[in-house]
């Protein structure tokens, strides 16, 4: 497969952190008689040998979830760059994401991040009284202030790092003071990430926590009129950066927005390979790599058939919809409402895209014309 992404899960779900929103936790009891989570030291080899030979190559990327994948340990990681580096082909090159809360960092974790070129992202839903609304350890207590020295550690070792910032209820009315309190910390890439949870409560359809979708809108918009003006070129904004490679006619790069998805499974700490980070339950379980290998799951016709899904289902409304291209109904694991003609599987949050999109198309056309203006200038 040329363009895939696996999240790999080396501690499972464990984290140390308990906060209020996260949709992972909950997948330990996929594994209830497991004693320790970390995966093994000869599967961990296995995996890595299996993603090489998966990679087109030369580049490589490699995505360490969680949970929290800090609680894996330094020499966990060590060890990861030491069997990268024993099965990488010469002139191939490899990045390393890591996806976490920031509390455990260190300097010694630092300076190997470093040395060893990973990419950070850590999650920081805003200031202080914002972050602290969903996002603590165990019993309640504060975790703002180790996540911000987390965060500070990665700026001072130079450390490519970006945020996540989780889009609730709680903070969708606070846009600019989120976005700049983000610039205030000199933030060079965010990702915006709304927080959708259905609800089973007969006659609930979604939490009190989940972000209304006009109102995500509205924030999208907001930031996007701030960081028009003043902060394009210097802060990178991932949702904004997906909607202008349009305008040079670029396919997008995040899935949600793909016409078909599939590219980004999960690989836990056991070796059991889940179609999707947000479908991890027994129904999108394919296989185990000690078994099956990665090339033949993520080929394999239950996972082409889970991408392909994505497009087939479209309802009407959106096949007919004027900001198709930006946004292809976004997520599946959101597409749970009606349309008003009564249609089923329309996304959750299209109210709220459909309006952003709608906002920002005006700049993204202006973008477009000027570039295939230059481009003809120079032909």
């Amino acid at each position: 497969m040329d363009d895939f992404q696996v999240f790999v899960k080396p501690v499972g779900a464990m984290c140390n952190l308990d906060c209020q929103y996260c949709y992972y936790l909950e997948k330990q009891q996929l594994y209830p008689e497991k004693q320790g989570y970390l995966m093994p030291d000869d599967l961990l080899e296995e995996y890595i040998i299996q993603h090489i030979s998966a990679s087109p190559g030369p580049e490589l990327f490699f995505s360490w979830h969680g949970g929290e994948p800090t609680l894996a340990g330094l020499q966990f990681f060590k060890r990861v760059v030491e069997l990268q580096k024993k099965y990488l082909p010469e002139n191939w090159t490899v990045i390393n994401g890591l996806q976490t809360n920031g509390t455990l960092l260190s300097h010694e974790w630092c300076r190997f991040l470093k040395q060893e070129h990973f990419v950070v992202g850590i999650s920081l839903d805003g200031p202080e009284n914002i972050h602290s609304i969903f996002r603590f350890r165990k019993a309640r207590q504060a975790c703002f202030a180790e996540v911000l020295r987390g965060y500070r550690l990665l700026r001072q070792y130079g450390i490519p790092c970006e945020i996540l910032c989780v889009v609730s209820s709680a903070n969708v009315s606070y846009p600019l003071e989120i976005y700049r309190y983000f610039k205030h910390l000199k933030v060079d890439f965010i990702t915006f990430l709304p927080l959708v949870e259905k609800e089973t409560s007969p006659g609930q359809h979604i939490s009190e926590r989940t972000v209304n979708a006009k109102a995500f809108g509205e924030f999208l918009c907001t930031i996007f009129d701030e960081w028009k003006t003043s902060d394009i070129g210097i802060l990178k904004i991932q949702l904004f950066e997906e909607v202008l490679r349009t305008a040079f006619g670029l396919d997008h790069t995040l899935c949600i927005f793909k016409k078909t998805c599939g590219g980004v499974p999960v690989v836990e700490h056991n070796g059991d390979f889940y179609s999707c980070d947000h479908f991890v339950n027994e129904g999108y379980m394919l296989g185990n790599i000690r078994e099956t290998t990665l090339s033949q799951l993520l080929e394999s016709p239950e996972q082409k058939a889970f991408g392909q899904a994505k497009l087939t289902s479209l309802p009407d409304y959106c096949l007919r919809c004027e900001v198709r291209e930006m946004c292809n109904g976004a997520c599946p694991k959101d597409r749970f409402i009606e349309t008003r003609d009564g249609e089923k599987g329309l996304n959750y949050l299209c109210e709220g895209y459909k309006l952003f999109f709608s906002h920002c198309k005006p700049f993204v056309e202006q973008v477009a014309e000027v570039w295939h203006a230059n481009n003809r200038d120079n032909a």
